[in-house]
């Protein structure tokens, strides 16, 4: 028997690329926290807070996931609202599993919709629709259920089957090509509540080798990523005021030994917005840096100093140039 033991052979390493989308304000980037253990990328409740697609990296006994978190989908206003769109419809593409992420505390609207139907028509051969929010109440898990029957309708996503939705313990069973959607129950607040999330997502996963190296938690550019706390920061601190119109770019990081002097510009349309982002005497942009600083520090692992620019660049959102170098254009998905 023991000579059995030491001959079987142990369970394959699995790895996937997962697309995660949904509209905005889902949670889909504090799933992705929690997934990775780390913070990755930026959180907050106002809406396009992720206007990048950023990588997190889960690594387990099981495999590696490279989950892609997107700007979430909203109803588009202005060249960047469509150029974030675009974003995350193409992010649902050349992905092994799409995850679409519903705010389960609210009832659904529009936008969830509009993801259910996409899956309905385009039909990916592994989805899984996380139910987030699964710790508040009320919790609209029935409502979206049958929203999803009503996409359907008569129509079967297997021609000739009969539909079903499967549920998390089904998630190993071998897939079919247009398999129904699992559907999950989340909370990215919890500890523990992302775990039967990852177990969907696994059981979908092939084995394969690792897409990057078991020691990072994020392929995302060191630009990218300071700016999104720096301007993580600039929402906190100044709310519903200009978050929308405000940009953050990196245009410097002096390294020397120990420590880091890092240059942001951040731009905002016009002279009014100017006042507003610094602030009387300069608080804002104090209290920005001063919550800024030791988050990067330890990020980053040196002592991180940043230094705040504020610069009047009208209609910035459609200078192609300054969105290039934002990030926004021509990323890779």
């Amino acid at each position: 028997m023991m000579a059995m033991a030491d001959n079987e052979e142990m369970a394959p390493r699995k790895a996937a690329i997962v697309g995660v989308v949904g509209r905005t304000n889902a949670g889909k980037s504090t799933l992705v926290n929690r997934m990775v253990g780390e913070k990755v990328t930026i959180v907050s409740p106002v809406e396009q807070t992720t206007r990048n697609t950023i990588r997190g990296i889960v690594e387990d006994p099981r495999g590696q996931l490279v989950l892609l978190d997107t700007p979430g989908l909203h109803k588009a206003v202005g060249p960047l609202g469509k150029l974030l769109n675009g974003m995350a419809r193409a992010s649902s593409a050349g992905t092994d599993i799409l995850l679409v992420v519903f705010d389960a505390a609210h009832e659904p609207q529009l936008e969830d919709e509009g993801w259910m139907r996409r899956v309905a028509k385009e039909q990916p051969g592994k989805c899984v629709f996380a139910l987030n929010k699964c710790d508040r109440l009320p919790f609209y898990e029935t409502m979206f259920k049958d929203l999803w029957n009503e996409v359907l309708g008569a129509k079967c996503l297997v021609p000739g089957a009969e539909q079903k939705s499967m549920d998390v313990h089904e998630s190993n069973a071998p897939s079919t090509k247009h398999q129904a959607p699992i559907w999950v129950k989340a909370c990215g607040v919890k500890p523990g509540g992302c775990d039967a999330l990852l177990d969907a997502l696994y059981g979908l996963a092939e084995p394969g080798p690792a897409l990057f190296p078991d020691d990072i938690v994020t392929d995302y550019p060191r630009k990218l990523a300071i700016a999104d706390v720096v301007r993580e920061k600039l929402i906190q601190h100044l709310h519903d005021e200009v978050p929308h119109e405000v940009g953050v770019l990196v245009e410097d990081i002096d390294e020397r030994k120990g420590s880091w002097n890092v240059a942001v510009t951040i731009y905002v349309n016009r002279p009014s917005q100017k006042g507003i982002v610094i602030g009387q005497r300069g608080c804002n942009l104090r209290a920005v840096r001063m919550s800024a600083c030791p988050e990067l520090s330890d990020m980053f692992g040196v002592k991180v100093n940043v230094e705040l620019w504020v610069k009047v660049e009208p209609n910035w959102m459609k200078n192609n140039r300054l969105l290039a170098e934002m990030g926004y254009l021509g990323a890779e998905l």
